[in-house]
């Protein structure tokens, strides 16, 4: 725990927290070998004098002291990801890193073991026509999210409006003084990415190091190239999965047309018998079963699945009156983060039906879907809207993208690198998380960077990974994060 408080000055964006004394580091109760700590941060970094919120942290130690770096701070994404305990179940980078550097992960304001946001189940439970089929079920859909937003701040208070990114980069911020380091050493993934992008525009100079992995673009405009940019990537990747069947005879839909199969399952899906009794899949739940898939991307398992709801049996896995509350962030950070209205049924539908051309066989993107719907009605403020990146140029920072990646398109990485000014190392394959790719060319430039500050003059492209290639990884490989989401 911080032992002294951190200060900062109000309504000043690059207000420097108090110097810190350390973390009180202690043993992790259920993680051997790691330890865990929190910071003290205000609630409210503008109005300092409303309170505090404890982050929660968790370290594994360098394995060579004697030539220990630094910390690498590390955030998996989500939003809603908890890197603190990511770090626990044994997340982290590779052995010349890991060597070299204490391993921190922190859960942001508002998730896991920090305060953490909570709303109402019954709120959550409640019927929620994210694929609305007509004016009455639209308002169903904001009556919804209205609901939602309002028991989030009736059962966590203020903290519901102060958990955007801008806050969380404050954080940043005030764990790396807290960790002792002058300048920041920082992996994100996805959602973790747009941390770094905005940490590097509120505090250019006390970046060490920023590996930024699957990007986020918080320059996409129009809630219209949100839903494009997000389905056009998951169609591409569903066309590389249907190369990939045809190439390989393990296969189980090898030789068989997939968009008819495709077609098949959307229509028993819109009509309500697709998957068992039990567990009856929509459009938007078969589009989400499709796209997991892509995150790996496992696509052996894709084809099985597939025939599994073609035969009318279930996957190989499911799919998913006092006040009780659960964990739910989701809302409250992206929709203070991102401006993305929708202003009518009429509009909604017009989208769905321009969306079903952008990607003939899978229809839409789920997540990107239920990110936009999930926002129409909510009652918070956007507090972090987007924004073209202004990155002072010289900024020590390293981009990295797969070519095919179903939640954060490789456009989104090009538009943000050249925005930044910062080198783009494209993965030539496919999945989310280029880092975790089993791809050598990729690991070693983001390592020697970490490691010596050392960086490509210019962007480069590294080689696919057959998926096969990725299977037989060895064990000295790094473990990506579980988190399912940006």
């Amino acid at each position: 725990m911080l032992t002294t408080a951190l200060t900062a000055l109000a309504g000043m964006a690059a207000a420097v927290p108090a110097a810190a004394s350390g973390i009180d580091w202690k043993p992790c109760p259920t993680a051997t070998g790691v330890e865990c700590g929190t910071v003290t941060v205000p609630l409210d970094w503008d109005r300092p004098g409303d309170g505090t919120i404890q982050l929660a942290l968790a370290r594994r130690k360098a394995t060579d002291p004697a030539h220990r770096i630094g910390s690498v701070l590390m955030d998996p994404g989500g939003p809603g990801g908890a890197g603190a305990g990511e770090v626990q179940d044994g997340w982290g980078l590779s052995p010349k890193v890991t060597a070299r550097f204490d391993t921190v992960g922190f859960d942001p304001r508002g998730i896991g073991q920090s305060t953490s946001v909570r709303c109402g189940l019954t709120e959550i439970t409640a019927d929620n026509p994210q694929l609305p089929k007509n004016a009455a079920q639209y308002r169903q859909l904001l009556a919804y999210n209205r609901a939602l937003g309002t028991s989030c701040t009736r059962v966590s208070g203020p903290l519901t409006e102060h958990v955007d990114t801008k806050s969380v980069v404050r954080d940043i911020d005030a764990i790396r003084a807290a960790l002792g380091d002058p300048k920041l050493t920082y992996y994100g993934v996805s959602y973790g990415s747009l941390m770094g992008q905005q940490y590097a525009e509120a505090y250019p100079d006390r970046v060490r190091a920023l590996v930024l992995d699957s990007n986020m673009d918080h320059s996409v405009g129009t809630t219209w190239e949100f839903l494009h940019t997000e389905t056009s990537a998951v169609q591409e990747l569903f066309d590389q999965f249907r190369q990939w069947c045809d190439r390989n005879t393990s296969c189980a839909l090898h030789g068989k047309d997939l968009s008819a199969l495709m077609t098949q399952l959307y229509s028993r899906a819109e009509q309500g018998t697709l998957g068992t009794p039990d567990d009856r899949l929509d459009p938007l739940a078969l589009a989400g079963m499709v796209s997991r898939n892509f995150y790996g991307p496992t696509w052996d398992k894709l084809a099985k699945d597939l025939v599994s709801l073609r035969d009318g049996k279930p996957p190989a896995a499911g799919f998913g009156t006092a006040e009780v509350s659960v964990p739910s962030v989701f809302g409250s950070v992206f929709c203070s983060d991102w401006r993305l209205p929708v202003t009518s049924f009429p509009q909604l539908q017009s989208y769905r039906r321009a969306l079903s051309v952008v990607s003939p066989d899978v229809r839409l993107s789920q997540l990107g879907w239920t990110s936009v719907t999930g926002c129409a009605g909510w009652p918070g403020p956007v507090r972090n809207p987007q924004h073209p990146l202004s990155i002072r140029p010289g900024v020590p920072m390293l981009m990295l993208n797969s070519r095919y990646d179903p939640v954060t398109p490789y456009a989104w990485a090009v538009r943000a690198a050249q925005q930044a000014g910062a080198p783009l190392v494209s993965y030539d394959g496919w999945g989310h998380a280029a880092y975790f790719k089993n791809s050598k060319c990729v690991t070693d430039t983001a390592d020697t960077f970490l490691l010596t500050g050392v960086r490509p003059e210019q962007s480069l492209h590294c080689a696919a990974v057959p998926p096969s290639a990725q299977s037989r990884a060895d064990a000295d490989r790094p473990r990506p994060p579980r988190v399912v989401g940006f």
